[in-house]
């Protein structure tokens, strides 16, 4: 692989939609689009219209039109763009801690009789918190993984956890710290062999990373739409029940709202879930978070997730090329192998927190993760070579000043 930043922005067929993201043009180097996604130039003109032309203009009469149907109808685009669903699994709403509650609860009272939770302790923060809530909440047991912090959870390494007492399998796609991408296929059998559901978390793989949900044959499924899906700050999460587990009745939600039931509109006396996907919600969707998502989803149709793979492969492996000629005194603690690796790179070093607060100063913005990682979170569409190049330069000023 050349290391011609010049030379592979010139041979990126992607590289014509990067003008399409807000700030892009700028001399900024943004290296955590893992985190936080640029916003598309379209979703500006899509607010405006939707204040003055839906909300001014039609009010209420959006919710007969358009908005009740929106978590649902947004959701199958997203299933069948970037999450290898079919229709009627997928919806959108609620923050990505409000629908992890949702699926483990609903999960583990799906499987009576077991005991345990099984988890990495490498897992997101809120992944951890959640389980242990819930298994505080039902009387259950946490049985922690512990995982190679450069890598992630591997199919030999849950076989040895999960057993007749395991009630369910929590997860990452693409571990948050070193980006390892899970074997989900090869982690699901392993569960199911056990008895047990998979719960897979895609905050860091959808948008980037294919999926296949349906061939996987997986239970249920999270993930939020702010990193590689630019849905904006607070962009509300999307959950996934597998269909079998909606037309068997074995999934329930434990927070029951008027707009996850049977006839909302009835008012009725006594709580009954709706059919399909739209029992897992509660309240009242948040039609203008899904603005910038609507965009993103757009654009991902238009290009295509394998597209984005390629490119996303592209970059990060230019990334850890630099990383090696440049960086000698910083550790990779991400896969080298591109095939086990997601969207971003972790690079480690005693002195990363001080410097990335020092990149920042410089317009240079990366992300830092305890003890002492630097993250590289590179969103294919919105990221030139160019730009990763810039940043490994600072990083290597920043480390030797």
């Amino acid at each position: 692989m050349t290391l011609d930043a010049a030379a592979l922005d010139a041979q990126d067929p992607l590289a014509a939609h990067r003008d399409r993201f807000a700030g892009a043009e700028t001399p900024l180097v943004y290296l955590d689009g893992n985190s936080l996604g640029r916003p598309l130039r379209a979703t500006a003109d899509r607010v405006r219209e939707f204040v003055t032309d839906e909300w001014g203009g039609r009010l209420i009469r959006g919710w007969d039109e358009r908005w009740f149907e929106l978590p649902l109808v947004l959701g199958d685009r997203l299933a069948a763009v970037g999450l290898g669903a079919a229709p009627g699994q997928t919806a959108i709403g609620d923050s990505t801690t409000v629908l992890l509650y949702k699926l483990v609860r609903g999960a583990v009272a799906a499987r009576p009789g077991r005991t345990e939770i099984v988890i990495d302790r490498d897992n997101f923060p809120t992944d951890r918190y959640v389980v242990e809530g819930v298994a505080r909440e039902c009387g259950l047991t946490v049985r922690w993984l512990d995982v190679d912090p450069a890598g992630g959870v591997t199919p030999e390494g849950l076989a040895e956890v999960v057993g007749e007492r395991t009630a369910l399998v929590v997860v990452s796609h693409v571990a948050y710290k070193s980006g390892w991408l899970a074997d989900a296929p090869a982690l699901t059998k392993v569960a199911h062999d056990a008895g047990a559901w998979i719960l897979l978390d895609l905050c860091h793989s959808t948008g980037a990373v294919p999926v296949e949900l349906d061939a996987w044959q997986v239970d249920v499924a999270v993930g939020c739409t702010y990193k590689y899906l630019n849905g904006g700050p607070g962009a509300p999460a999307f959950g996934y029940v597998a269909r079998r587990h909606l037309d068997s009745g074995d999934f329930q939600q434990p927070v029951q709202g008027w707009m996850g039931a049977a006839d909302p509109f009835a008012m009725g006396q006594g709580y009954e879930p709706a059919a399909g996907i739209r029992r897992l919600i509660s309240g009242t969707p948040p039609v203008v978070g899904m603005l910038g998502l609507e965009d993103m989803v757009g654009l991902l149709e238009e290009v295509g997730i394998a597209a984005v793979r390629a490119k996303s492969i592209d970059l990060t492996s230019y990334a850890v090329a630099l990383v090696e000629r440049d960086l000698p005194e910083v550790d990779l603690v991400s896969p080298r192998d591109a095939a086990r690796r997601g969207g971003h790179v972790t690079l480690s070093h005693a002195r990363m927190r001080e410097v990335t607060a020092a990149l920042w100063q410089r317009d240079v913005i990366p992300d830092f993760r305890n003890p002492d990682g630097l993250r590289i979170g590179l969103s294919p569409l919105s990221t030139s070579f160019a730009e990763v190049a810039r940043g490994v330069e600072a990083i290597a000023e920043a480390l030797r000043r």
